[in-house]
């Protein structure tokens, strides 16, 4: 065992460049990265650029430098999609081949809406693709008028049930969050993902969603790193929506966040104050809900700033015989067309001061080299289904 705490971020949908097969997606042309720097005129990210993530693109502000602690290096998704399930759960060993059902053009099916309504007792407004803010706009007061749930969908794998929990408390949104995903079982209608959005406000121009958004997805489709890593007694920290998007299986320990701030403040609590063997694995997803789907860059930018400060405090407190990898789950790129994810390769950074030879590495198929690497640094053998290769080189 080279490394004692391994710490995994997740810039949610912080994507660098489009995959080969993009097209396929409508996704030729997108790169998070380089378009978030461009329309920000460059990023001030001196963290990152120390850690070498100039080496990787030509992004805007930053430069290529020696960066003897850290190696980078490119990932290809190797799962058919560009969802939040897809990417995480590739992380963790699985192929995903065919895409989860979605709903964007035409809503969900009438049957589907009439039994989640006599099932919940409440009257069903919306179902169409929408943005989750602009859709409050225009049904948040006949949802508070009429005691209602706002069902919509996007591009992704989702059905996400609004209510003004004012009007319905929130214990009873997310029992009828748990309706829709029994119901969204069946196999005509698996979706990946149920969420619930709780919003306050009294006009649509005081309309915000709170903090208390709560997943419902699928459980993985196979084995997971986090599954073999709990059988052979190591740990495994979920930090954000972890928890959410694994369903709890392989996870031994959830800590809520509100933002990317309070996740970033969590992981630098855990690594000064908590002495564990096995991952600590964190997403950060207000990229990608706030910024990426918004199609906001200059957010975006901003929130990878803001980043970069935070990790600056984190990399002082991690030890010799710690990991830091970051990576992405797919992209979401603010200048592309539509709110949709983007169909992108994803980078890896990693860190520890235990390198002295850092530089930059081959480009790897598959995010599941993450995983696989993880299990071989700790000795233990991967299921029988898991894909992946470990990275050698980051555990010399």
């Amino acid at each position: 065992m080279k490394f004692k705490r391994i710490f995994l971020i997740v810039m949610d949908s912080v994507g660098i460049g489009a995959m080969p097969d993009a097209s396929r997606f409508n996704d030729e042309g997108a790169n998070t990265w380089l378009h978030v720097a461009e329309k920000c005129h460059g990023l001030n990210i001196p963290t990152l650029n120390s850690l070498g993530i100039g080496d990787l693109a030509d992004i805007k502000g930053t430069k290529k430098i020696h960066h003897p602690h850290s190696y980078v290096q490119i990932l290809n998704e190797k799962s058919n999609g560009k969802d939040t399930l897809t990417g995480h759960w590739e992380m963790m060993g699985i192929f995903t081949p065919n895409p989860l059902v979605t709903f964007t053009d035409t809503g969900f099916p009438q049957e589907l809406i009439d039994e989640l309504s006599q099932k919940t007792n409440r009257k069903i407004i919306g179902n169409y693709a929408a943005s989750g803010t602009e859709i409050l706009k225009v049904l948040g007061p006949q949802a508070i008028d009429e005691k209602a749930l706002i069902v919509y969908t996007s591009a992704d794998s989702v059905l996400q049930i609004a209510a003004h929990v004012g009007v319905i408390p929130l214990e009873e949104l997310y029992k009828d969050c748990e309706i829709a995903r029994e119901i969204t079982l069946k196999p005509e209608w698996r979706v990946g993902r149920v969420i619930a959005r709780p919003f306050l406000g009294d006009t649509p121009e005081t309309f915000y969603r709170t903090s208390d958004r709560h997943d419902y997805a699928l459980s993985p489709s196979g084995r997971t790193a986090l599954n073999d890593l709990v059988d052979n007694n190591f740990s495994t920290i979920a930090v954000g929506k972890i928890h959410d998007i694994f369903n709890g299986v392989g996870i031994q320990e959830s800590i809520h966040t509100v933002s990317n701030d309070d996740g970033m403040n969590k992981t630098i609590q855990i690594a000064r104050d908590k002495d564990f063997t096995g991952l600590c694995f964190v997403n950060l997803v207000e990229f990608d809900s706030l910024y990426g789907h918004r199609r906001d860059p200059l957010g975006y930018g901003k929130a990878i700033e803001d980043f970069d400060k935070k990790l600056a405090t984190l990399l002082p407190l991690l030890r010799y015989d710690d990991l830091l990898l970051i990576t992405a789950d797919h992209g979401n790129d603010p200048t592309h067309h539509g709110t949709d994810h983007t169909r992108e390769m994803v980078p890896l950074i990693s860190y520890s001061s235990c390198y002295i030879e850092g530089t930059k590495l081959t480009e790897r198929e598959s995010f599941a080299d993450i995983g696989k690497t993880i299990l071989t640094n700790f000795g233990v053998s991967p299921s029988a289904d898991e894909i992946g290769e470990p990275i050698l080189e980051l555990l010399k």
